[in-house]
């Protein structure tokens, strides 16, 4: 049995941070970790396509006030300065639209999470859904850019929640992956692999854990597994959590956030490096939209994003559906012959992968928990309300305080 100041459940990118604010804190730190990889959602794949991809988070969000930004800058890791949708060109039936069409396309956007800012700085914690216009013929983009940056429909989505969100507009992809960034930064970070948590045992002088290695004691835990695993029971707790502490659990679920990815022969004609393209025809509503990242950083790729309930049955229809779908887009985005073109695609299963079981969480609603414990991720660790934050890792700022407060010992 080894002892340790503190025990980090999960090395993704808010176990990574706390590991390593905490070992800067002179502690003797281990972290676990479930899969047989570091980094959780932070997961660039340079192996699958032999180019690196983001798998999960992909991009800087407010990137003026994200301390991975600032770890990016101090690691000499590149990223590109991007600030807003308005970029994205909109193609229909395999052309891009005329710039009045995109235009109106783009205010529709605006205009829907307006109205849903607005009733949440009324006070109205209601749904997005009751204040935009299903009857809109640019509804159905609206309903899908809602989707992807909440991970949750409109219809489950709060007024109040978004009207908190407080976004600068800077979205930077990252060159060589986000995941990376984050495996960068937590490189000294002492992690077991393949070491699944069972039990949690608070009920002595030091905190017990159970894992798949044996047994380690220490004089805190930082628990930063997904809430959805939590929620689940996968790691018995003794004594049980209290009520708030379970309700709080339950009330941040994951969304769905989940992608499909593409390579060709060669680059997509026409389109600079990092391009972003959204398909969506208002005359054929039944063909739902999606967008894509179109020759990232010069790579001959397309990545496209889902979300929601469309995302959630798409995954659960299994791997051939949702690349059947996103074939489907790229077609209606760039005409048929580019299906012809694609030599490889995957997509990404967060959903039915054992260890998240989603993408992100649905809710922020941090509450006190009991002595020696601490649930971290970007449900404590974000500055950002979740449901407008998707598969951001949690920023490396309140775990080293927190955790080291909570030491055994005083």
């Amino acid at each position: 049995m080894t002892d340790f100041d503190v025990v980090v459940v999960g090395a993704g990118a808010a176990g990574l941070s706390a590991g390593r604010r905490l070992m800067e804190a002179g502690l003797a730190v281990q972290v676990v970790e479930a899969a047989g990889r570091r980094g959780g959602r932070a997961f660039t794949d340079a192996e699958t396509f032999g180019m690196p991809f983001d798998r999960g988070c992909h991009w800087l969000h407010s990137a003026s006030v994200n301390p991975y930004r600032r770890i990016a800058d101090e690691l000499g890791i590149a990223y590109e300065s991007r600030r807003s949708r308005r970029s994205l060109k909109l193609c229909i039936d395999g052309a891009p639209a005329p710039e009045e069409v995109r235009q109106a396309a783009m205010d529709a956007i605006e205009a829907g999470f307006a109205a849903a800012d607005a009733a949440g700085e009324r006070g109205e914690d209601v749904s997005a859904l009751s204040v935009l216009d299903p009857s809109d013929r640019w509804f159905p983009l609206v309903d899908h850019w809602m989707r992807l940056l909440s991970a949750l429909d409109p219809a489950q989505i709060s007024t109040l929640d978004l009207s908190r969100y407080h976004d600068t507009n800077e979205n930077y992809p990252v060159e060589d992956g986000y995941g990376a960034l984050v495996l960068a930064h937590g490189a000294l970070v002492p992690v077991t692999l393949s070491c699944p948590v069972s039990a949690i045992d608070l009920t002595g002088p030091m905190v017990r854990i159970e894992t798949a290695a044996g047994t380690l004691r220490a004089r805190a835990v930082i628990v930063t597994v997904s809430t959805s695993v939590l929620a689940a029971g996968a790691i018995r707790f003794t004594p049980e959590l209290p009520a708030v502490t379970q309700e709080a659990i339950a009330a941040c679920p994951l969304g769905t956030a989940e992608k499909v990815v593409y390579v060709f022969d060669r680059l997509i004609e026409d389109l600079p490096a990092t391009s972003y393209v959204e398909t969506f025809d208002p005359d054929r509503p039944e063909r739902k939209p999606i967008n894509f990242t179109v020759n990232p950083f010069g790579r001959p790729m397309a990545i496209g994003q889902l979300g929601g309930s469309h995302a959630l049955g798409l995954e659960a229809d299994g791997e051939a559906a949702m690349l059947d779908f996103g074939r489907q887009g790229l077609v209606n985005a760039f005409g048929s012959d580019i299906a012809k073109r694609i030599v490889g695609a995957t997509a990404t299963h967060w959903v039915s992968d054992p260890f998240v079981r989603g993408a992100t969480p649905a809710r922020c609603r941090a509450r006190p928990t009991c002595g020696g414990i601490l649930p971290i991720r970007s449900v404590t660790g974000c500055s950002l309300p979740a449901r407008r934050c998707p598969t951001t890792p949690s920023p490396p700022r309140t775990a080293p305080i927190r955790a080291v407060s909570m030491r055994r010992d005083g």
